[in-house]
């Protein structure tokens, strides 16, 4: 459970115009590649000539330092949160491949994975500073508040799914919660919330979508309604859909945006699938990244054109340079 004093989240920490970028890849739940989808996302945009900074905030089961073949760290998150440490470059570790540096999670601490309010807003102003091209976020599995504040303050939300209608399942609830999770930072913001919960527990049969909250809204307060769409607008989870075995696998992720789009309302992008690949075990039992292990396999060349996709998203270069 959260030690969240604010149930609204990181208010007042909305994402701004800038030239880094935040990189939070997520899950409705564990065991699906999230950590080795983070890793080999940071090692392919370092190959691509970025500063980039991996930030394990699975703050109850990291292990992102392994699956980069990082020993156990002498320094961790938690030494920032509690133990004093002045800023986030002292627990910084190198990686070993030019450009990527990690700051690994907790390992030792009980109650790591239950930020206090005040701990939040500290890492949470702090990642907004770091001047590394991209941030990427390793989230814990799971809809607690503080993966889902940190999951809302990206410029890209991947959410990682596996081809199984648990997971699936588990996806949709994950962007469920992270939607409404925003609500409550728009409402608070905005001093909506009246409004807002007020759209939601109409009894005109019940609302669906997204233009149902802003349309019962409207009705009151167009100025507000204005206001709420534009900062929903900017609500759009990126899926990659890990280890699909079958071409049908491979459509499961265009399959779930349709459907969000046909019962929420809410535009997704699906960034591609990765297909299932005995390099990907091999190499993290290798404790290696597998686009260093084996740049060449499927599962690698899925991994660059998923980097390739979000570079050409910010501008950065054309998706036609990786395979």
């Amino acid at each position: 459970m959260d030690n969240d004093a604010s149930p609204a989240g990181p208010t007042g920490l909305a994402r701004k115009s800038r030239s880094r970028r935040i990189i939070a890849v997520g899950g409705g739940k564990g065991g699906i590649g999230k950590s080795m989808v983070s890793a080999n996302l940071g090692v392919a945009l370092a190959q691509a000539g970025h500063k980039v900074l991996l930030v394990d905030a699975d703050l109850g089961g990291a292990n992102l330092h392994t699956c980069l073949g990082v020993g156990p760290p002498e320094s961790t998150l938690s030494d920032f949160l509690r133990r004093g440490k002045a800023n986030l470059e002292e627990v910084m570790v190198a990686t070993g491949v030019p450009g990527l540096s990690l700051i690994a999670g907790a390992q030792d601490s009980l109650d790591a994975a239950n930020l206090k309010y005040a701990q939040k807003q500290k890492l949470l102003r702090t990642l907004l500073a770091q001047t590394a091209d991209y941030l990427i976020l390793d989230l814990g599995a799971g809809t607690s508040f503080n993966t889902l504040d940190f999951f809302l303050l990206a410029d890209h939300g991947l959410l990682v799914v596996l081809p199984e209608p648990t997971s699936v399942e588990n996806a949709y609830r994950f962007v469920k919660a992270a939607f409404f999770r925003k609500l409550q930072q728009v409402e608070s913001q905005y001093g909506i919330q009246d409004l807002v919960e007020g759209a939601l527990s109409t009894r005109e049969g019940g609302l669906r979508t997204l233009h149902d909250v802003v349309a019962q809204v409207r009705r009151k307060a167009p100025s507000d309604a204005e206001r709420l769409e534009r900062e929903l607008a900017s609500f759009r989870v990126r899926l990659v859909v890990n280890q699909a075995r079958t071409d049908a696998d491979a459509k499961v992720g265009a399959a779930m945006v349709a459907a969000w789009k046909k019962f929420f309302g809410i535009d997704m992008d699906d960034l591609g699938a990765l297909r299932y690949d005995d390099e990907a075990w091999r190499a993290v039992r290798k404790r290696r990244p597998v686009l260093i292990e084996r740049p060449d396999s499927p599962v690698s060349l899925g991994l660059q054109r998923i980097a390739a996709r979000l570079l050409s998203l910010d501008g950065l270069s054309s998706e036609s340079a990786i395979p």
